[in-house]
């Protein structure tokens, strides 16, 4: 192993008797901020370093001010470094000594583990005691084991970091960061027992990765997130969820096999034959069972450039009518990708109908109906095809998109690469990057709506809740539970079709609401859901509490969720930024799984 050296500066010190005004905002409780700190050091922070003046103001969103921020909550006193020189305040003498001596191919730190403390979301921060780089499974095991073996660690698997609730976060535990485990195998004609083309990914590995290395075999996974930029193992263990779901299935549908790290620290390989126990929970199973190391994922032809259409409409029923007709055609004469959005009726460039156009066109105000309420809808669709193809493609999507009732002067169309259309986020991120408006905090709420509540949620939400400061995406499509393996973890509404909505919010740096206000309009939203009874089901769920679990998951799926999370993970150390299961003792393990079943 290759122990990283701490960091050679000395931790700054506050003088006692000084007092630092912190302004923060209160995005969360200010216990959440506190956690932020090592345990021993909360005493020291609230003592020396932090007077508290009425409430908590805005922060400013730089990597300078949580720099700061992180320093002055890692305050430790004279008394208790003088007393361990060398173990982390948070790990006792006993665990720092275990990580020290773990026998890794990569390497592990103490030091500089911030990176790994929050996420895409800039809402929820918890510092790890150690960070893992693993360059082996074998890796991946040893830290699993050690970890299980002590009574006050647990350990989260992390790939991209792009939760946003803090879900692959450990506070004073040990993060995994999986990006460093890498490889990526295709198979283009299969092998003995697997007679589809196929490609091996490390849980590390990126989407984006693994599409430019099965693109030059002429291949490519079937189903996709919108947003490449984000690991294997991460999407795997939530769905993976897309345009094309409603087709093929989300990710997890599209899994041949896993390579898993339980929580004992076994490295099994699971399929539907095989260990299929374990292969379904994983899928969906928000990482509590096992540590995903391996994919085996489906192959499909890959098109040269797709047809990419977006047309307009005024009249939800209208609007969710011609979705619903779209994902109910056979394959064969189905688009191949469909998605729909909502967008405020304004020339806004980000939120508005000036959003809609390719290429920076703008709509003249005159052709937006006097119809309809405060907001606008799209329906998004590509056809896949090749140069061969040219000849009557334009027949067969003028005959593809006949039956529809969009607004006849509001569709547009454009011809891109294929991969440039998978991978089209990825200009959106350069582009919001270098106005320094991706890493801001991103309090996204995703549910899932079943069919028979769309129209009152579109009543009671869209055009109730959502006002002309909205910033961020809102995105609104129909899903098949027929395309769903109702074995994996994940959990949606028990009807034959049903909505994926997702307000994806930005809380921008120097406008617009703060972010509690706008972490208070999303539990607005699920509290009018609840007081409807919608029965909307988070995707990408967060929940506080083992009883709001419960309620997610339903009675029947939540005792199969227990009884597996005692089998595979029996001390409760995976994934503790899920916040389900709390860590237990080793030796009280099978007494407290039998208490939370």
């Amino acid at each position: 192993m290759v122990l990283l050296p701490e960091s050679s500066k000395s931790t700054p010190q506050v003088h006692p008797d000084s007092n630092l005004l912190l302004t923060l905002e209160p995005y969360t409780a200010t216990s959440t901020l506190l956690e932020f700190a090592r345990k021993d050091a909360v005493g020291a922070v609230m003592r020396s370093c932090v007077r508290i003046l009425g409430s908590w103001t805005r922060l400013a969103w730089s990597s300078a001010s949580w720099t700061l921020v992180v320093c002055l909550l890692l305050v430790r006193d004279e008394t208790s470094e003088s007393q361990d020189a060398k173990a982390p305040s948070c790990l006792s003498r006993e665990d720092h000594a275990l990580l020290s001596s773990l026998p890794l191919d990569g390497s592990l730190t103490f030091s500089n583990t911030s990176s790994a403390a929050s996420d895409f979301g800039l809402i929820h921060f918890a510092l790890p005691a150690a960070i893992v780089y693993p360059k082996s499974v074998r890796d991946v095991q040893v830290a699993v084991s050690a970890v299980a073996s002590s009574p006050g660690l647990t350990l989260a698997a992390r790939g991209r970091g792009h939760s946003v609730h803090g879900q692959a976060q450990a506070l004073n535990g040990v993060v995994i960061e999986m990006t460093s485990l890498k490889g990526i195998r295709v198979a283009p004609h299969g092998e003995p027992g697997f007679g589809q083309p196929f490609v091996d990914a490390a849980g590390g590995e990126l989407w984006i990765d693994v599409l430019k290395a099965t693109l030059k075999e002429g291949l490519a996974p079937r189903s996709w997130t919108d947003y490449l930029y984000l690991s294997i193992g991460g999407t795997l263990s939530n769905a993976g969820v897309g345009g094309q779901t409603f087709l093929v299935g989300p990710e997890i549908s599209n899994v041949l096999q896993l390579d898993v790290v339980t929580g004992l620290g076994h490295s099994v390989m699971c399929s539907q034959t095989k260990n299929a126990d374990l292969f379904h929970g994983v899928l969906g199973g928000l990482g509590q069972f096992g540590i995903i190391t391996s994919a085996r994922i489906v192959l499909e032809p890959a098109h040269e450039k797709v047809r990419w259409v977006r047309a307009m409409y005024t009249d939800f029923a209208t609007f969710t009518r011609d979705q619903e007709m779209l994902i109910s055609q056979p394959p064969g004469l189905a688009f191949d990708y469909i998605e729909g959005f909502v967008v405020l009726k304004n020339e806004d460039f980000n939120n508005g109908w000036n959003s809609v156009p390719f290429d920076g066109q703008t709509i003249d105000p005159s052709m937006i109906p006097d119809e309809g309420g405060s907001v606008l809808y799209y329906i998004e669709l590509v056809k896949k095809f090749n140069w061969n193809d040219m000849g009557t493609l334009n027949q067969t999507v003028e005959k593809m998109l006949a039956p529809l009732r969009f607004i006849p002067t509001l569709i547009f169309t454009t011809d891109v690469p294929y991969e440039k259309f998978l991978n089209r986020l990825h200009d959106v991120e350069v582009s919001l990057s270098s106005q320094g408006l991706w890493d801001v905090p991103h309090p996204w709420l995703n549910l899932f709506v079943p069919r028979s509540s769309i129209t009152s949620f579109d009543a009671l939400i869209f055009k109730h809740m959502i006002k002309g400061d909205f910033s961020g995406p809102i995105l609104i499509y129909p899903l098949k539970r027929e395309r769903w393996d109702s074995r994996s973890s994940a959990v949606i509404p028990d009807e034959s079709i049903f909505y994926l909505v997702a307000f994806l919010r930005i809380s921008l740096p120097s406008s617009g609401p703060l972010l509690s206000s706008l972490i208070a309009e999303n539990d607005k939203i699920m509290e009018v859901c609840h007081n409807a009874e919608l029965g909307c089901k988070m995707y990408l769920p967060e929940h506080v509490d083992p009883e709001s679990w419960k309620r997610h998951f339903g009675i029947k799926r939540w005792e199969t969720f227990a009884r597996r999370k005692r089998k595979y993970d029996p001390h409760f150390v995976l994934a503790p930024g899920q916040n389900i299961f709390p860590r237990i003792q080793p030796e009280h393990a099978s007494l407290h799984a039998t208490a939370v079943a």
